[in-house]
């Protein structure tokens, strides 16, 4: 199959990233096993996608330029082969593209690569303490919900996600499921560029409210707790492209309920590579970046390091940092191919 349209190269980032990285010492790049990873075009995705493909260069793959897609695609791709593998599925997000794609049938998918992620709805603290807001479900009340009006239609504007993302389906499952379709508007696009708008308002004195999750870098410039809020909701309410999430998934032990349980993101591959390769399965299942970190180089990004360089070398630096980790990722590995029968062994 072809790859999908959408699919383009990340150019410079990545072809930096496989120019400067390591040759695999006891491997022939001509005989080496082409890898392609896929991401959508959020560029806060490169980094995490970046470090797994080092630790496969530096196992004797021929690490190709990361591909973009939309979500979709990219399950589509991998299950087809056309990529091998992305670093970002989330769950539960992801779920019902992940199993109307094929599921465990053409994925491989062991274990956890970043977890503790939160997700959910904000405003800023003034405003949430002034009118003394707590839940989601006090914006049915219009005069609660035209404070965060910014076009003058009346309605809050709710800074959300960009169309074929699963937070879309979420917030307009919500929405409906909350009974606010009256008095609020899901503003979508580009994600980046409209938290940018949020972040003017904020810092024009006017009220906020947005969706975000973590890892990413909004909640390092509007920290819950000192510059904006948490809204609980009255009850989870989840699309059943996310999976089977119960109440209880959502609730924290406090007692507050915010409407979604705490996301992880999992490393995915094509079912059939990772069997015929044991060295990039293990990898795939044990490799793990803890959530600060990513936080941190997202910031980074945020805050203007942001070039193909730049990418490289955070990439750099924190293998560097975490050499001794990323090293007993490589040596779990390479025991894992060794292993392989002798009949059935195919070196990557």
């Amino acid at each position: 199959m072809s790859l999908p349209r959408l699919i383009q190269p990340l150019a410079a980032a990545v072809l930096l990233s496989a120019a400067l990285l390591p040759a695999a010492p006891a491997q022939s790049q001509a005989k080496a096993v082409p890898v392609k990873a896929i991401k959508t075009n959020l560029a806060e995705e490169s980094f995490q996608t970046m470090v797994v493909n080092r630790a496969l260069q530096e196992l004797g793959f021929a690490v190709q330029p990361i591909l973009e897609a939309d979500l979709t695609a990219a399950y589509l791709a991998i299950a087809n082969g056309d990529a091998t593998y992305t670093a970002v599925n989330w769950w539960p997000l992801h779920q019902g593209m992940y199993e109307k794609a094929g599921g465990d049938r053409v994925f491989f998918r062991q274990g956890v690569f970043i977890d503790g992620g939160a997700q959910g709805y904000l405003i800023d603290r003034k405003t949430a303490t002034e009118h003394r807001i707590t839940n989601l479900a006090q914006l049915k009340d219009p005069a609660i919900a035209r404070l965060f009006d910014h076009d003058g239609n009346g309605k809050a504007d709710l800074t959300g996600c960009n169309p074929g993302w699963g937070c879309e389906l979420a917030i307009e499952h919500q929405l409906s499921a909350y009974g606010l379709r009256e008095t609020v508007e899901h503003r979508q696009g580009n994600y980046n560029a409209l938290m940018a708008d949020t972040l003017e308002r904020f810092r024009a004195g006017r009220p906020i409210l947005y969706y975000t999750w973590t890892p990413y870098w909004v909640s390092g410039v509007l920290r819950p707790g000192q510059e904006v809020s948490w809204l609980e909701v009255p009850f989870t309410a989840l699309p059943d492209l996310s999976g089977d999430v119960k109440q209880a998934q959502t609730m924290l032990p406090d007692g507050k309920n915010y409407g979604f349980p705490i996301a992880r993101e999992h490393i995915v591959a094509n079912r059939r590579f990772a069997q015929q390769h044991p060295a990039a399965a293990k990898l795939f299942e044990i490799a793990r970046i803890p959530i600060a970190d990513i936080n941190a180089q997202n910031l980074r990004m945020q805050q203007g390091e942001n070039s193909p360089a730049d990418l490289e070398r955070h990439t750099e630096a924190w293998i560097q940092a975490n050499r001794s980790t990323f090293d007993g990722w490589l040596q779990q590995a390479r025991a894992a191919q060794a292993q392989k029968a002798p009949a059935q062994r195919q070196r990557p």
